[in-house]
């Protein structure tokens, strides 16, 4: 008795704990104090997620949402979106679409007209210039004879295509930016097809997934053993070098870029050594073509492969050399059987790093780089900042998303099994 009652335990109180009530007791306390813990840790970080949502992720969600928001032509044209839902598509529509159509221009506002216009013009080209000049004459429609006097305006609303046009534009969404933006498109009976017209966006992706993979495996190459001399060299060196390595930080990426241009132009440095060396004849052309973009691209990302690989080399014990050469390793099988595998981590961090930031360049192509070299966020700045195209411009965006996403998570399921696998 003397036994069990000296290898028992104690609550808070000092009783000795041994009931199955006072266990209980115990465990509603632990729950209720992590539940108390959860809720301060909560409101510690609160403001920041606010701040967070409402400065970034709320912006993002709704420019996501613009790649299938169609809402324009329904509320422009709501009388007429109304009359062609029940049109079969087969001849041209009712008496009373042409006057629901005149009925709806002769109230709308002639910039809400003109933001239609444009909207319908990417179905179909000639529909911006069409509907402006209808709306223009919208007050002389008359109820009775508004399908004469349409088709006097232009012959185009006289044809069923046109109509065609205006019914599958209707719709408040719409994936005809998402199907656009990999070069799909729905024919005539609603079924997705390969799009003969504009159908450009396949290959700028695979361009832009090339050129990222290209700069990754050049910026591991370079950052490898860059990071390697980091990690061994004496630390009154490696301050040095790893200053070098965060020099680029320390200015803009325009700036940074256009002294690449100065750098490899045909009367450039790089061009003025080589002829002087007697290597070459002529200039080479390094810039405006993927050989300049590859170059500037790798300089500017480098130290996001340097800095993570030269983190986990610094972590690495020197005893594993030691061991693995007590073992009777040469110093080659060393590296490669003991002291790879453990950089990898690093590796790989910084590759994904590398090529997700290199997916979404747009600067440094689009100043070095020549007309075949421009990735994906060029199009998607070009339709933000001179079309004005903010569907398009979102479907490329999901695009570039869906693409790191999926990236992330193949990345994710081969580590998972990777990890298992070991385990096993």
């Amino acid at each position: 008795m003397t036994h069990s009652f000296e290898n028992a335990n104690f609550d808070a109180a000092g009783q000795p704990i041994g009931t199955k009530e006072t266990a209980d007791a115990l465990r509603r306390r632990l729950k209720r104090a992590n539940r108390a813990g959860s809720f301060k840790a909560l409101a510690l970080v609160a403001p920041l997620l606010l701040f967070l949502t409402v400065t970034f992720l709320l912006p993002i969600a709704l420019l996501l949402a613009r790649s299938v928001d169609n809402k324009e032509i329904g509320q422009v044209l709501p009388l007429t979106v109304e009359q062609l839902a029940s049109w079969d598509m087969n001849a041209l529509p009712s008496d009373q679409v042409f006057q629901a159509f005149a009925a709806d221009l002769r109230v709308a506002p002639r910039d809400r007209v003109a933001e239609v216009g444009k909207r319908l013009n990417y179905y179909s080209s000639g529909f911006r210039t069409l509907l402006n000049k209808t709306a223009r004459e919208a007050d002389t429609l008359a109820p009775g004879t508004a399908r004469q006097q349409l088709v006097a305006i232009s012959e185009k609303w006289g044809d069923v295509g046109t109509w065609k046009v205006i019914k599958q534009a209707s719709p408040s969404l719409t994936d005809y930016y998402l199907l656009k933006a990999v070069d799909l498109t729905r024919d005539a009976g609603g079924h997705i097809a390969t799009a003969t017209d504009d159908a450009i966006y396949v290959d700028v992706i695979v361009r832009t997934l090339v050129i990222s993979l290209t700069v990754t495996v050049f910026c591991v190459i370079l950052g490898y053993p860059l990071a390697y001399l980091l990690a061994t060299t004496k630390p009154s060196y490696a301050r040095w070098l790893m200053m070098l390595v965060l020099l680029p930080f320390w200015t803009s990426l325009l700036v940074r870029t256009t002294a690449w241009l100065v750098l490899l132009q045909s009367n450039g440095v790089v061009n003025s050594i080589l002829s002087r060396l007697g290597l070459v004849s002529a200039p080479l052309e390094l810039v405006h073509n993927r050989v300049g973009v590859l170059i500037a691209m790798t300089h500017i990302l480098l130290p996001f492969v340097v800095l993570p690989v030269h983190a986990v080399m610094t972590g690495i014990p020197d005893v594993y050399w030691r061991a693995a050469s007590s073992l009777g390793a040469p110093a080659h099988k060393a590296f490669l059987r003991v002291y790879l595998p453990l950089t990898m981590p690093g590796v790989g961090a910084g590759a994904l790093l590398v090529f997700i930031l290199a997916l979404g360049y747009y600067i440094t192509p689009a100043l070095v780089g020549g007309p075949k070299d421009q990735m994906l966020s060029y199009f998607i700045a070009y339709f933000v900042n001179q079309s004005s195209n903010w569907g398009m411009a979102a479907a490329l965006a999901v695009v570039l998303l869906a693409l790191v996403v999926c990236l992330y998570l193949t990345l994710v399921v081969a580590y998972g099994r990777g990890r298992t696998g070991a385990k096993a």
